[in-house]
């Protein structure tokens, strides 16, 4: 059962091609060596834009990002102005929820998160609009009764004052369904040579020690829709496997790790395995076979001691 939902999971990924636009913006007191206001801006979990407190600029990440502020220069001149209405309202707001709470001192952190996801086949679109306090939700938006949710009792008093303002509320809905995904097609169209590329990864197996679970890790690859899993005599394996998410690089491509303890696998049995990566919407996989051989490992090697000796880690049977 397990094994048909996954399946039937990737099935749906891989029919739809979805893209997300998101702003990250936090508020922070009492935080040293930190902007006390920061604003991300990201197009499919890459970073396009940045502003913070200190600079008062907006700085485009990417080259399309770039074409596109040269062929809009309003738009630049928009988010350098949200960039510092929004400053101004979180430092507001966070020193409201600091002296509510009776917060006299320490470190504090009011973060944002607003944008949209926006199905280019089905044309569906889904907003969202919500707050974190010191790490925990705090307050979220309900575009279908437009009324705020508040997870944390020290947020209901919050939620009645922000539940009355009415305009607000409509701004925010407008903003979610119908700016933010417009504003997404634009950034797609322009980025379409790297947002809409395919990278298949490199794959490679890796344990730390001879007692470690072998990791069959995928680096390189994008866009993030992507799955990966070990087989056992070409059946989909769930036993001793450890399955990781999906992370992004520095770069905008991702990687991902599923690890498989070798506990209970005897030496013979290691040929029955092998490592399976899919993309979505590449139509072959890239199958890695367990194989002893093939494992890169941090033991085994020559290092040079502090005191000039040479020191040999030998690999198990080697």
């Amino acid at each position: 059962m397990k094994t048909l939902f996954m399946l039937l999971l990737f099935c749906h990924v891989a029919s739809t091609v979805k893209h997300s636009l998101k702003f990250f913006i936090t508020a922070t007191s009492g935080v040293t060596n930190l902007p006390e206001f920061v604003g991300l801006g990201m197009v499919n979990e890459v970073q396009m834009g940045y502003c913070d407190s200190n600079s008062k600029i907006v700085e485009p990440k990417q080259d399309w990002m770039r074409d596109f502020m040269k062929d809009n220069p309003q738009h630049i001149e928009w988010y350098v102005q949200r960039c510092f209405i929004n400053h101004q309202f979180f430092r507001t707001n966070l020193d409201d929820l600091k002296q509510r709470l009776n917060q006299t001192g320490g470190a504090h952190i009011l973060q944002k998160m607003e944008g949209c996801e926006w199905d280019d086949e089905t044309e569906e679109v889904i907003g969202f609009h919500q707050y974190g306090y010191d790490g925990e939700d705090f307050i979220v938006l309900d575009l279908q009764t437009l009324t705020w949710t508040a997870p944390r009792q020290q947020a209901f008093s919050t939620k009645l004052r922000w539940d009355a303002e009415k305009a607000t509320l409509e701004y925010n809905k407008n903003y979610c369904i119908h700016t933010c995904p417009h504003w997404l097609k634009e950034y797609v169209h322009y980025g379409r040579s790297s947002l809409q590329r395919t990278d298949l990864p490199s794959v490679s197996l890796l344990q730390k020690t001879p007692s470690s679970p072998v990791s069959c890790h995928a680096t390189g690859f994008y866009p993030d829709r992507a799955m990966m899993y070990w087989r056992k005599d070409g059946e989909e394996h769930h036993e001793d496997v450890d399955h990781g998410e999906i992370l992004p690089n520095h770069d905008g491509s991702f990687q991902i790790s599923v690890d498989l303890i070798l506990s209970s696998v005897a030496p013979e049995d290691w040929r029955r395995y092998d490592c399976v990566f899919h993309l979505s919407g590449v139509e072959d996989v890239i199958v890695t076979k367990l194989d002893k051989a093939q494992i890169r490992t941090n033991w085994g090697k020559t290092e040079i001691r502090c005191d000039g000796n040479l020191k040999t880690n030998a690999r198990p049977g080697s």
